[in-house]
């Protein structure tokens, strides 16, 4: 599998979901807790024979103090901190789940959606500017937790990559059932 120029991608909530339910560390999307209208944006490396989304977070007040480490990585705008990259959460992906996001301001935005593809832009230029480091630091956590090399503070923090290809798996099969049927009732 080839790796891909870093863009930013939304993701299928039902599939956020179905991960969330086999490890409940994913990064929730629930409209109990509120966050169903939060898109769910990262950008997607290749990891194995895997593609995986790493998620794009807002920075909260921990992460001003936090240092950059293997499964964590801080977004600049000059010296402003706008946004972070949590490897830690990185979920598979595939092409059926993820939808590149149009960051181009269009004259019918609202303001509001105006001011967050400005952000995303901000945030994809740095993506992009730092691609081989991020692609490299991804790679390096994936195999050093699903290799056993990660200690275990290292390794609490992650969510249980190999479970979540399961997931993946099982998601893809249920897809290709869906279409089938579909096809065959067509003819």
């Amino acid at each position: 599998m080839n790796q891909e120029k870093l863009f930013i991608y939304t993701m299928d909530m039902k599939y956020v979901r179905n991960l969330h339910n086999a490890d409940d560390r994913v990064q929730s999307v629930s409209p109990q807790i509120h966050k169903s209208n939060r898109p769910f944006v990262g950008v997607v490396v290749v990891c194995n024979d895997y593609q995986y989304c790493i998620p794009i977070d807002s920075p909260k007040a921990k992460h001003y103090s936090m240092k950059n480490d293997v499964d964590f990585s801080r977004i600049f705008s000059g010296d402003k901190l706008i946004g972070v990259l949590n490897f830690n959460n990185m979920i598979p992906v595939d092409s059926t789940v993820i939808k590149k996001m149009n960051v181009r301001i269009n004259k019918n935005d609202s303001q509001e959606n105006k001011a967050y593809k400005i952000l995303c832009s901000k945030e994809l230029d740095w993506i992009q500017k730092n691609q081989d480091a991020i692609i490299k630091k991804a790679n390096k956590l994936y195999n050093m937790i699903n290799s056993g090399k990660a200690n275990s503070s290292l390794k609490s923090r992650c969510l249980d990559f190999k479970k979540l290809e399961t997931v993946l798996s099982k998601w893809q099969s249920k897809k290709n059932d869906t279409q089938n049927t579909e096809a065959k009732k067509a003819k």
